[in-house]
């Protein structure tokens, strides 16, 4: 389980600091500034639930691994940046990604130090958005899990497949990789299909479109 959640971390840590630093490159910074969201970008959720967990200090920052792959896959967007334009719809591939592989391991995680099964969800979705939330705010940007077709919500399903396949004692292994394959999945097709939540204006106007015409009347 413990190599298990490392490879998890790891991956996830790659990934997201490739959207990381795609963002800084798309945004214009100098090469600190791309590091900066690289690192933020990879590292923020798994700090956060380390915190949480009370696992101090976080391997995010006591660990060389996580620090350089946040290093190595800001560097390669970096010195890649003429091609950034390429990059856009892999970018989102890879932060659906990192988005399963983090709410897979933040809900392993939360269920190996014993927290109870809506912990463990809520910890496995905290995982997966933190990082991508200050990503956003670094670059001035609504965080896309506010304003974003299913991405909380993917993180949730994600990390429910692993407390339920724990629940009924299924093999760790096969819960994470069902659970990162409906994160996964689910995230790509709502953006494929443009699902996503209501929002004020789509209820309001839903709402007035059931009112009846007050003109109908007055004829």
């Amino acid at each position: 389980m413990h190599t298990l959640l490392v490879v998890l971390d790891l991956a996830g840590t790659f990934v997201f600091a490739l959207s990381g630093a795609a963002a800084g490159v798309r945004k214009k910074l100098d090469l600190f500034g791309v590091l900066v969201l690289s690192f933020a970008a990879a590292n923020v959720g798994g700090i956060i639930r380390d915190l949480l967990l009370g696992a101090v200090p976080p391997p995010a920052i006591s660990n060389w691994r996580y620090i350089a792959v946040s290093l190595v896959a800001g560097l390669m967007m970096f010195y890649w940046s003429g091609s950034i334009h390429r990059w856009r719809s892999a970018v989102m591939v890879l932060d659906a990604a990192g988005l399963a592989l983090f709410a897979v391991s933040g809900a392993q995680k939360a269920l190996a130090f014993h927290l109870n099964p809506v912990a463990a969800i809520l910890l496995g979705m905290l995982t997966g958005i933190g990082g991508g939330i200050l990503r956003d705010m670094l670059v001035s940007e609504v965080p896309i899990v506010l304003r974003s077709d299913l991405y909380a919500v993917a993180a949730l399903a994600g990390a429910t497949v692993v407390v339920v396949g724990s629940l009924v004692h299924l093999p760790p292994g096969t819960t994470t990789i069902a659970g990162a394959l409906v994160c996964f999945g689910l995230r790509m097709v709502a953006i494929r299909r443009g699902w996503q939540l209501p929002t004020p204006r789509q209820v309001l106007q839903a709402h007035e479109d059931t009112q009846p015409d007050p003109r109908a009347k007055k004829g």
